[in-house]
Order: structure tokens, then sequence, then C-alpha cells
């Protein structure tokens, strides 16, 4: 047994800084941003990486290099910290967000297979033995998750390797897109696309939709909820080598490049496209505007350089498919980690006389595939129920996806709100960011206001647009999921003596 866990460690910095990008990182970020803000998604994107995202980041690393060897992620981080009942219903409400994202990323995914296979979204025509299209994309989804499981289920080697490919494959195309912006960059003899016009274009929006305060803190959320998805990879830290060094390591290089990597990248897309005539067209929207930017950089390109335009619309094709290979392949990685890492945090951080032991069983991978099966099951039940339930079941998905809009914020409020019961247990960890309890306090209640403005702002933009039974549902969620997670608790805890 000792040798298979010392292949199964093998997890280094550079492999556990690819697992965090493919998370977290995603060009339709810097393409939505772009669409919404024009450059002045750039000081927004830079104030919610350095005022959110980094100082979580850190905070993570102090978690991970006191937690080291714990098996639950972040249940451990705050079973340590608030206890175990408070752990249990925040790891639980989490991981409720994340079952809804592979509901629907299981079905979206195949959009961006089919804009790297035929150039452009050809779902609608889908069908298998005479189903619709969306029947037919809920069994393709369906047969993904179920291979993704059995993979998963094999081992963390598997794991590590697929969500490092979808790192290296974001890092590839985003060199590409760099590359290919410097030559259009010099092509042009460094006349831009879209001109700057004085420092107020690095803040105000072009969009007239998002000239309100309103709107503005609209895109703020958004901003700060593009960088979700690090707390994922906490229970990976077991399967490290020497997880001490090598979390917070990996946490703080990824954090600068992520950080650096979104600001830099919109500056960039107002090389090659201009917003006024290219960006505002009705056919560019949120689903399909990273595919229109990459196109539109291909053919900027041939243009600049003087090629055919039969050529240089050829290369835009040829970059809609190299952006579309990276985000399948980045999806798939996500799914791989996601898969895996969040049920194992909520079943092996939990105590185990809650469970069915057959739920906490490891097989022979040292992996919990009983309980990813479980997961596997609801997860497909619920795409079925979707694709083949009609419109009452596309109601009841519509409600599902708003009950789980702001629970994935759920682990951040917990896990910073719980920071300062955290440095106050003196654990023994080799990595501290956070020396001075005033200033580490005081910037606690500042990431934590930020969270609780983004996530009441999800609840109240619903209500400004008189859309109340959305706003229902989306401040109901957390708050159904945190219900279930303690009755499930007190019930199950009172019978096994488990109250902490």
């Amino acid at each position: 047994m000792d040798d298979s866990n010392s292949k199964v460690k093998k997890i280094t910095t550079f492999g556990l800084v690819t697992m965090i990008i493919s998370t977290i990182f995603g060009f339709g970020n810097v393409s939505n941003a772009y669409l919404q803000m024009g450059y002045g998604s750039i000081f927004w994107y830079a104030l919610a990486g350095i005022c959110f995202f980094f100082p979580c980041g850190l905070m993570m690393a102090e978690y991970g290099s006191a937690f080291k060897d714990a098996q639950g992620g972040i249940y451990s981080w705050l079973a340590g910290s608030i206890g175990e009942r408070m752990a249990f219903i925040g790891t639980f409400v989490w991981l409720a967000s994340w079952i809804v994202w592979m509901v629907s990323t299981a079905s979206r995914v195949w959009i961006t297979f089919s804009a790297l296979l035929f150039g452009k979204d050809t779902t609608g025509s889908w069908s298998i033995l005479g189903l619709s299209s969306t029947q037919t994309i809920g069994i393709l989804g369906i047969l993904m998750i179920l291979a993704i499981t059995f993979f998963s289920s094999k081992g963390m080697n598997a794991i590590a390797k697929i969500g490092s490919l979808g790192g290296i494959f974001t890092i590839v195309v985003n060199v590409i897109f760099v590359v290919v912006s410097l030559i259009v960059l010099f092509a042009n003899h460094f006349k831009l696309a879209q001109p700057i016009d004085g420092p107020s274009a690095f803040i105000t929006s072009p969009n007239p939709a998002f000239q309100t305060p309103i709107a503005l803190i609209s895109f703020v959320v958004y901003a700060v909820f593009a960088y979700g998805g690090m707390e994922s990879l906490g229970s990976v830290t077991d399967d490290m080598d020497n997880p001490e060094k090598t979390f917070p390591r990996g946490l703080i290089i990824a954090s600068i490049f992520t950080i650096g990597t979104y600001v830099l990248m919109i500056f960039m897309l107002g090389w090659s496209i201009n917003y006024q005539s290219q960006m505002t067209k009705s056919s560019v929207n949120l689903g399909n505007v990273t595919y229109v930017v990459f196109n539109y950089l291909g053919v900027a390109m041939g243009n600049a350089l003087g090629w055919s335009h039969a050529a240089a619309v050829t290369f835009g094709v040829a970059m809609t498919r190299i952006v579309a290979l990276a985000q399948a392949i980045g999806f798939l990685g996500a799914l791989f980690i996601l898969m895996y890492s969040p049920i194992k945090a909520f079943i092996l951080g939990s105590d185990r006389r809650l469970w069915l032991a057959k739920l906490t069983k490891l097989n022979k991978a040292d992996m919990p595939a009983n309980a990813m099966w479980v997961q596997a099951i609801v997860v497909c039940v619920i795409v079925f129920l979707v694709s083949f339930g009609g419109s009452a079941a596309q109601r009841f998905y519509t409600i599902l996806t708003d009950m789980a809009n702001v629970s994935s914020t759920a682990p951040y409020m917990f896990l910073v709100g719980a920071f300062p019961f955290f440095k106050k247990k003196h654990y023994d960890q080799s990595f501290v960011a956070f020396k001075n309890p005033t200033w580490t306090n005081a910037l606690v209640c500042f990431v934590e206001l930020i969270l609780i403005v983004g996530t009441l702002f999800t609840f109240i933009q619903p209500i400004l647009d008189h859309d109340f039974e959305t706003a229902f549902w989306t401040i109901a969620g957390p708050f159904f999921f945190a219900l279930i997670a303690y009755l499930f608790y007190e019930i199950a805890g009172k019978k096994h003596g488990v109250q902490k």
C-alpha cells in the first residue's frame, strides 16, 4: 500500500499551477469582459484580483500549509477552525453548487466540441436515433459524465494528467494569442484598433448598458466571481510532493499569473478589435464572443500582413478552432478535477460515522469511488430529466441554477470568515503570510464585505429587473442547501454520537 501511495503522490509545483489555471482561468472571462466593458474592464479585473483573489490565495495557502496531510481539503480547514457542524454545512452548500455546474457543463461542452470540429455551433441540428437535439446532447452529456467518473476513479495520476493538460493547453493558447496580437500590433505600426481616449477609457465602458452605478457593481461582481474555484484544489494536498511548500508556492504563482494574464489580454484585444464596429453587432453575445474575437484576431493578422481575403478568413477559422480545442480540454480538465475534489473533501473530510461504510471506502487507487459514482448518478439523473422532461423539467433546471448562483461563494465566505479563528489556533505551518492580527482582521472584514455585497447584488439585480421569482430562488438556494445539511448532520450526528 505504501508503494502505491508513493506512486500517486507526484503533483509538483508546475503540475499544481497548471491544475489551478485549468480550474480558474478561462479566456471566456477575457472576451466577456471586453464585450461588456471594453478597456474599462481592466481596472475592475485588476482590482478584483488584488483585493479578493490574491489575499484569498494567501489565506488558502496558509490553510493548506497547516493541514498539509488532510484528506478533506476545505472541509478539514473549516473543521479545524470553526468546528465540524459549520464545516459540514458550508461544504455541502459548496458541493451542491458544483453539482449544478457539472449538469450545465455536461451540455455546454458539446457546443465547444462543435466549434472545434465544424468551426461553429451546429448542436441544434444534432440527432441520434431520431432524438431531438436537446435529448441528443443530454445522452452525450450523460455518457461523458460516466466516462470521466470511470477514469477519475482510477486514481489521482489520471486526474492530475488531464487537469495539467488543460492548464498547459490554456497557457499554449494564451501564448498563441499574445504572439498573434504582437504581430498585428507591429504590422499595423502600433496603431490600435480600439483607440485609448484618455485615462477614463480604462475605467468606464463604451457599452451603454454599463453606464449606471448598479450596472457597474454587477460587472465588479462578475469580475470577482471570475476568480472562483481555487478552493477546489485544497483536497489534493495529500497527493503532492512536499505539500507544505508546493501548495503555497503553486497558489501564489497561479494567482499572479491569472491576474496578470486577465489584465494584459483584455488590453491586447483592443489591438486588433474595434469595439464600436465589431463588438456591438447583434450576432455577438456572451455565449459566442470567445470564438468571435479569436476569429477577428486571425482575420486581423491576415489583413495586417497583406494576405488575400480568403487566406485571412481561413486563418480566422483556424484561430476559432484553436481556442475551441483549448476550451474543450480546459472543460475536461476542470470536470476531472471537480468530479473528484469536492466530493472527496466532503465525504472524507467529515466524520465517517455520518455515512454508510461503502461511501467512505477507498478503492485500490485510494479513491472514494463509490461516493463518486453516487455523485455521477445524481448528475446524470438531473441531466436526463432536463433533457427529456419537457418545459417543466427545463423550468426545474432554471430554478436549480438560480439556487446555485450564490452557493458557489459559500466556501469563500466560510473560509475567509473562519480565518481569524484559524490564526488563533496557532497550527504548525511552514508558510505564514499574515503575521499582524490587526491587519489580518481588517483584511478579512474587507474581503468578506466584497463577498457579501457581491452575493446581495446577485439577489438584488433580478428584483431591479422585476424578476421576483429568480430573486426568490437565488436567495433561497443557499438557505435550502444549508437546511438540508443541518438536518442531515443533526439526525445522523445524534444517531452515531457525532455532535461537535
